[in-house]
Order: C-alpha cells, then sequence, then structure tokens
C-alpha cells in the first residue's frame, strides 16, 4: 500500500471529518505531537467541530525527536487515523483538527516562534511528559541546573526547551502589543497548571522581571486532567489498521474507546467548546486528576514494573493473572482510594472496577517496558504521596511499597533472568552509579529512594518496609512476590 488517506480509496468502515476543514485557522499550537495527544486532544477538538463548525485549528510542533512523523503528518494533509479498540470490535475515525505540523530541522526555531505568536492563536498546549517541564522534583521549582534551560539561558532567543519557546513566543507577544494566551498542560503531572506556571514565569524573570510581571498578570495555567490509554504505534499496529482502512497511514493510534477530560475553566483569550464533546469543565480539576494519578496511573506504574520483572509484555498479559489482577484492585481501594477526597456522587469503587476492565483490554498492546519509562519522574505523584498519607494515618500500604520496590528492581537493568533491561529515565546514569556501588543489594534502597528528596527517606518505617519488599523481589521472583497476599 502506498498511497495515503488523503488521497487513497478509503474503506467505508472509516468516518471521515464532516466539517469543512479550509475555514480552520491555527487558534492552538501544540508542543509535543505524541500518540497520546493524538488519541486525546485532537480527538475531543474533532468531535468538537464537528459538533459547532468553528474554525479552531491546531498546529502540532515536535521539538526533538519525530522529524519523520512531521514530514508525514504534512504529506496527507494532516489527517490522522484513530482506531477505538473496543473488547470485540473496532471504531476507525479520520480526524481532521490538526492542520499543520512543524519541526524546527523543517522551519527553524524563528518559524516555531512566528507560529506561536500570530495574533489568532489562543492556546499553547502542551504533552511533554514530567522531564519536560525542566523542574525541580523537590521544589517544585524551575530547575536552573538542567542542561536545556542553561542552554536557553545563553542564547534565550534560539531555544531548545519548550519552556525555552513559550517564555520567547510569550516575549514577543508582550513586545509586539499582542493579547495574551492560555498556557494549557496535557500531561500526567499533578497541578500540572501550577507545575508549568512556575517553570513559565520562573524562566520569564531569570530573563527580564518586566515580562515575568507580565505574564503573571495576563497569562493563564488551567489545570487539567486526561484519561485514556494510548499504546505506542508499532509496525503490527499500523498494518492491522491499514487493513481495515483499505490504505496505510504511518501517523495511525490505536486506543481504547474510553476518553476523559476535565479542564480547569480559566481561558483568557477564550477557548473551544470542548464540553459538547465529552469534556468537563470545573473550577476544581485536582481532586479528579489525584484520583487518576493514583487510581489508575499508580496501577499502571505497579503492574509496569512488576508485569515486566514478572516476563509480562503488555499490560493486558499480567491482567490474565489473578494474583496480579487482585494486587491491583487491592491497591487501588484499599491503598488509594482512602487517600482520595471527591466530590460527592464520586464512586471510586465503579471508578476502580472499570479501570480493571480497560486493563483487562486484550485487544490493546500496551507495553509494559513503556509505561516504565521515566519512573524517577512519575513515582512521587502516582505511589509517594499516597505513602505520605499512610504513614500519617498508621495505614497498611503494602501494595504501595510492593510497587516502588519494583521500580528499583527493575531500574538495576537486569531482569529476573538476567537479560538486559533497557532502562529509559533522566536520572539513568545516577541509577547506575548506585548499582554499581551496591550491587543487586536490599543496601541500595536508601540512595534509590534519595533521588526523590523525599522527606519518607527519614521514616524508618518507609525504609524499612521498602527493602522488605525489594529483598522479597530478589529472594523470589516477581510473580511469587504478588500472590503473596
Amino acid at each position: 500500500m502506498i498511497r495515503n488517506i488523503a488521497n487513497g480509496e478509503i474503506s467505508s468502515v472509516a468516518s471521515f471529518p464532516a466539517y469543512d476543514r479550509q475555514k480552520l485557522v491555527t487558534r492552538i499550537v501544540h508542543l509535543g505531537c505524541g500518540a497520546f495527544h493524538r488519541a486525546h486532544q485532537a480527538v475531543f477538538t474533532h468531535h468538537m467541530l464537528e459538533k459547532t463548525g468553528s474554525d479552531w485549528g491546531i498546529c502540532e510542533v515536535s521539538l526533538f525527536s519525530g522529524q519523520t512523523l512531521i514530514q508525514q503528518l504534512n504529506d496527507q494533509d494532516c489527517l490522522c487515523t484513530i482506531a477505538e479498540k473496543g473488547a470485540e470490535q473496532t471504531e476507525l475515525k479520520i480526524i481532521g483538527s490538526m492542520i499543520d505540523a512543524l519541526h524546527p530541522e523543517f522551519v527553524g526555531q524563528q518559524g516555531i516562534l512566528e507560529t506561536m505568536v500570530q495574533p489568532q492563536v489562543a492556546i499553547i498546549s502542551l504533552t511533554i511528559t514530567e522531564k519536560g517541564y525542566c523542574t525541580d522534583a523537590a521544589s517544585g521549582k524551575l530547575d536552573v541546573n538542567n542542561a536545556l534551560i542553561q542552554q536557553d539561558l545563553v542564547n534565550p532567543t534560539a531555544p531548545k526547551s519548550a519552556i525555552g519557546y513559550i517564555v520567547e513566543a510569550l516575549r514577543l507577544r508582550y513586545k509586539r502589543g499582542l493579547s495574551p494566551l492560555t498556557v494549557m498542560s496535557c500531561d500526567n503531572v499533578r497541578e500540572n497548571g501550577k507545575v508549568t506556571r512556575e517553570a513559565v514565569i520562573g524562566f520569564a524573570r531569570l530573563r527580564d522581571e518586566k515580562l515575568a510581571q507580565w505574564v503573571e498578570g495576563n497569562v493563564t495555567f488551567p489545570c487539567t486532567m486526561v484519561d485514556r490509554i494510548v499504546p505506542a504505534a508499532t509496525p503490527e499496529s499500523l498494518e492491522e489498521i491499514a487493513e481495515q482502512l483499505g490504505v496505510y497511514d504511518p501517523c495511525a493510534i490505536a486506543c481504547e474507546p474510553f476518553r476523559q477530560w476535565v479542564i480547569e475553566d480559566n481561558f483568557v483569550s477564550g477557548r473551544p467548546n470542548w464540553d459538547v464533546a465529552g469534556a468537563q469543565f470545573v473550577e476544581d480539576v485536582v481532586p479528579f486528576e489525584t484520583m487518576k494519578l493514583r487510581m489508575l496511573n499508580g496501577s499502571h506504574s505497579f503492574l509496569a514494573y512488576l508485569g515486566y520483572l514478572g516476563g509480562y509484555a503488555h499490560i493486558a498479559d499480567a491482567m490474565m493473572n489473578p494474583d496480579y489482577r487482585q494486587a491491583v484492585l487491592d491497591l487501588m481501594l484499599k491503598e488509594q482510594a482512602p487517600t482520595l477526597t471527591m466530590p460527592a456522587g464520586t464512586d471510586l469503587f465503579q471508578y476502580a472496577h472499570l479501570l480493571i476492565e480497560r486493563f483487562s483490554n486484550s485487544r490493546l498492546k500496551h507495553q509494559t517496558w513503556q509505561i516504565a519509562m521515566d519512573g524517577s519522574q512519575k513515582l512521587p505523584q502516582r505511589m509517594l504521596d499516597s505513602v505520605t498519607y499512610h504513614l500519617a494515618n498508621g495505614r497498611d500500604y503494602w501494595y504501595l511499597a510492593l510497587g516502588i520496590a519494583g521500580w528499583m528492581r527493575y531500574i538495576s537493568g537486569k531482569d529476573e533472568q538476567g537479560e538486559l533491561i533497557d532502562v529509559r529515565d533522566p536520572l539513568v546514569d545516577q541509577f547506575k552509579s548506585i548499582y554499581r556501588q551496591h550491587g543487586l543489594s536490599v543496601d541500595a534502597v536508601p540512595a534509590l529512594l534519595a533521588v526523590f528528596g523525599n522527606p519518607l527517606l527519614a521514616n524508618p518505617h518507609f525504609v524499612r518496609v521498602v527493602s522488605n519488599a525489594y529483598q522479597q523481589l530478589l529472594d523470589y521472583g516477581a510473580r511469587c512476590v504478588v500472590a503473596i497476599r
């Protein structure tokens, strides 16, 4: 198959955009054109356009890797196939909300910046992963020692980091007397709007105090909660979609049917009516965000580390083991749910069982290795915050401790059969140094906990429980330890 979705014969099983794409203009510039964004925010925007006929188009930007994807999107008029794979059937949607795609290699840094400062642009949105915010895990402030931030301080008008791009774009808008805009994080980061605000204003202040004051008084940073399981594309998933679609789409993404988006309604220059597509606008996102981070993402991390160590390549594979299935349910209901304060009417029991059903979707090939990436950035909000609650209330937290120990065992770089693990984490060199010093031994536990800069390290009970779980993983292996309770 050589024809693409922009000029090929599309199977009748796929739905095509039912709105006039020619009227769309770039009102959203999105940094981080990954699989999740295309299957989530771009899909919500697509369905919003179907219902409203408005002109909110998205310009996609990849700042680092992703040159091939950006070129492929442009080659097919930025159309993209989304395959929503339920337990029994797949629904194909060709979405049209993306109208341009940029990369510094093709248009240069100035080309991207000039797009960001176009007068009609009202939102800069982000899916850049936790490490992309360049913040310090302990303080939550901008990490001025971050290598990208250091580069951007030396040459701020030709930035490298997402934060550097945003601040330079805001400076240009301020200098040219243009309207402010909204910067909206869509990453799985606790209070992501506040994190983004800290990073952006922190960097602006290092450049120009007047600029920082303008940003502080005019730019808004809403918090959001995003939810959809979106495995990384593979040659197999792309070929499967091509067989159903009738043409090959290199930008296609497979995902689950479920999608959720909760958004703080805090937009300074207008916003799309995403609520008509199922999004929920609220005053306070934090309860929903915390629920998702702890119950869904925390459980995903538990399954990723202990599943990978147990020999399971995919989340659904691990869920076929009744011990893993029960452990994850107990983690959610006994150790994560009690830490949450939710609005009236929220049914956490029902939410947990829905997650079990979603994790068990065997038609989604969600790799444990993929979820295991960047654990040093994810575990504080997914597990460590809950541990703090349990220590303060004298409650049991065995599964949380086991998940943390599973992360430690995983980042040793060797699995239970002695095979190498491709560990992806911004602190991977630090992990290697710790393991060179201590070996595959419980002695490594305090040093590994210290990377979080977390006061939990000073709690002897916590260190003892994690050390016990880690030693059990060394002695018996992940499958046996998960089955203990």
